[in-house]
């Protein structure tokens, strides 16, 4: 049994361009191109779709994506560490809704809700991927420090956030190189805003992991689809991506 890219792309829930973009950079070739030019694809590669998926949805990017696959050597490991992940993943959604249920609960029999209890679940969106690239203490210390924060507090840091996107959406707008004056100002900047986080290596000054960081970050703003939309198209997430890169091996 084979599916066309269309049909493919219709039942995975994602679009024709994305197939094509996968087969571009080696990630899912179709099965075989027919005399017309179609794109099939077999059991065999709907199975490696299927965990090309997981990875997104557990928010891995495309070249770590492809590392796993090429460096796998039994695909039933991989399976079985896809269903592990997805446990986790499981476990956390339950904690929320105990979380939600206790609060629910306490409010409908008149009492006050445990505040420990209300964010159980809810603080470790990133917790796993943060420890593994950085380490528990950064994972601790950062999330400490953000819930740590009053509500203007939390509100003044995202308004930051915000207008330092929108300086590097302007700036990509205007054509100007990732190595421009102006680009390596926002890199910069860039820097500085992530120096303010408690326990990440910007912060703790360790220049080596700093450099890393900065630029594995500018990779997640082009590959991870929680972030490539960010700097409002792909153009821009390529630019901001650039111009940390140069930054973080020039300047830092």
């Amino acid at each position: 049994m084979e599916w066309t890219i269309q049909e493919l792309a219709a039942r995975a829930g994602v679009t024709s361009r994305t197939l094509r973009h996968y087969d571009r950079i080696g990630l899912l070739a179709p099965s075989r191109v027919g005399a017309n030019g179609y794109r099939y694809y077999d059991s065999t590669a709907v199975a490696r779709l299927q965990r090309i998926l997981l990875m997104r949805r557990l928010g891995m990017g495309l070249s770590a994506i492809a590392k796993v696959l090429a460096d796998e050597v039994d695909e039933c490991d991989g399976l079985r560490a896809h269903i592990a992940a997805l446990e986790e993943e499981r476990d956390r959604i339950e904690r929320q809704i105990r979380s939600v249920r206790h609060t629910l609960d306490a409010l409908q029999a008149g009492a006050e809700p445990r505040m420990d209890v209300m964010l159980a679940g809810f603080n470790d969106r990133y917790k796993e991927e943060v420890i593994s690239r950085w380490g528990e203490r950064a994972f601790q210390v950062s999330n400490d420090w953000w819930h740590g924060k009053t509500l203007d507090q939390q509100r003044a840091w995202k308004r930051d956030a915000e207008d330092l996107v929108a300086a590097w959406v302007a700036a990509a707008k205007t054509g100007t190189s990732p190595t421009s004056e102006n680009a390596q100002s926002l890199a910069a900047r860039h820097v500085r805003w992530l120096s303010q986080i408690p326990g990440t290596p910007t912060a703790d000054g360790d220049r080596e992991r700093s450099i890393e960081m900065v630029k594995g970050l500018g990779d997640l703003y082009v590959d991870d689809p929680r972030f490539s939309g960010m700097y409002d198209d792909d153009a821009g997430a390529r630019f901001v991506r650039d111009a940390l890169h140069a930054y973080a091996e020039t300047r830092m």
